[in-house]
């Protein structure tokens, strides 16, 4: 029994919120409910449902989600820097990703586990130590 039939409710959607005003409950006429956990920064960390899904992360001191997981036992892991910026991602089927930043926090290099480097002509410019107009790309 859902607890909108426990209580006998009849206005939908039903929700209940946290002593912050965080939704962490809510129930639909359906039957069908989601509830959500939050860390003591009101960051979202678990949610629920009532087709069995959930999920969960962890989160370092700055909020960033550092590991994910869920009910299909898919899983990820990701790395910052000192200014928070994403530098490494794998998942649990094998694929993974780094990156650099620029000062302003633009990426500036990005390999992967398919055997990518993605770059800007920009970059690939600044790389070759000449002006984009001078660059051509062939077949």
């Amino acid at each position: 029994m859902t607890i909108a039939q426990q209580l006998k409710i009849k206005d939908f959607p039903f929700t209940i919120k946290d002593k912050n005003g965080s939704q962490i409950y809510c129930e639909y006429s359906n039957g069908f409910w989601l509830k959500s956990e939050r860390d003591a920064n009101g960051k979202e960390i678990y949610d629920e449902n009532s087709n069995g899904f959930w999920w969960k992360c962890e989160r370092d001191a700055n909020g960033k989600v550092i590991y994910h997981e869920d009910s299909n036992n898919f899983r990820w892991k990701s790395e910052y820097d000192a200014n928070g910026k994403e530098i490494y991602c794998e998942n649990s089927i094998g694929y993974w990703y780094k990156k650099e930043h620029d000062a302003n926090g633009n990426v500036i290099y990005c390999e992967n586990s398919d055997g990518y480097i993605e770059l800007t002509l920009e970059q690939i410019a600044a790389k070759l130590g000449i002006n984009v107009s001078q660059l051509r790309i062939k077949d």
